[in-house]
């Protein structure tokens, strides 16, 4: 995908159309990265023309952007229909025909709990077939959730538009943040949400029996605050937690509300 100077390929409307959709988020690549499954380093690379980024990274943009992915992935489709073939297992990789499933996100345990991450059939489960394709008469596109139950497993609530109709179910304050159980009846999912009262590295972690998701966020990403979605019909059985600077709390309708050094 690199390219000398001064030249054109069919890549360069895209780069173009992504760094756009990045500026209007307003978030750094490493946010960018907390929100989504593919890393700081990977995003660079796509938004620098380094590499085409795989079409779910696309739609993810485009979540994030609060945009009708359509006219962007017309784009994506020009620069993947001119690129050289890949190998069968490097097409997969970059959600290329013929598709393949997307790759779970590395999204970290939270140590204090001990926890494990979550088994790989929950992964098989991410498909794209879960989302919408058309919106309800009078609703923009951009407003509709993009997956349902387990279709959402592993997202971003804000990505997914998610977050659109969320509630707390449940919180719980500790010395200098306060732990939220979230839950979207739209999307049929539940996640926890942290906010804090001053700039600290924190880790946001959400159980329901053996599944567990978390994600991690350092002291300077001032916008992570959520873990990952899991699927959930109704927040009850579901359990949020955080940890900021060695402080664990965690609340959930079917816990006891607790904050612990």
């Amino acid at each position: 995908m690199r390219h000398p100077q001064g030249s054109t390929t069919p890549d360069e409307p895209l780069v173009a159309e992504l760094r756009e959709l990045k500026d209007g988020t307003g978030l750094s690549l490493a946010a960018l990265a907390a929100r989504t499954p593919y890393s700081k380093s990977a995003w660079h690379r796509y938004l620098s023309g380094g590499t085409l980024p795989p079409r779910q990274a696309v739609e993810a943009l485009c979540g994030l952007a609060g945009t009708d992915p359509e006219a962007v992935l017309a784009l994506w489709d020009a620069a993947e229909a001119a690129a050289p073939a890949d190998p069968p297992e490097e097409a997969a990789a970059r959600g290329r025909r013929p598709r393949a499933l997307r790759r779970f996100p590395p999204w970290l345990p939270l140590s204090a709990l001990g926890l494990l991450g979550v088994a790989t059939t929950v992964a098989a489960a991410v498909a794209l077939s879960g989302r919408p394709a058309t919106a309800p008469a009078g609703q923009p596109l951009s407003a509709v959730p993009h997956c349902h139950g387990r279709s959402c497993q592993g997202e971003s609530a804000d990505a997914s538009v998610c977050a659109r109709d969320a509630r707390t179910a449940a919180t719980v304050t500790a010395p200098g943040y306060a732990v939220l159980l979230r839950h979207s009846p739209a999307c049929g999912t539940a996640w926890a949400e942290v906010r804090l009262r001053s700039a600290r590295a924190r880790e946001v972690s959400v159980r329901k029996g053996e599944d567990v998701l978390s994600a991690g966020y350092p002291a300077d990403d001032s916008a992570g605050n959520c873990s990952p979605m899991l699927s959930a019909s109704s927040p009850r059985g579901v359990e949020a937690c955080a940890e900021v600077d060695g402080m664990l709390a965690c609340t959930g309708l079917d816990v006891e509300p607790d904050g612990q050094g």
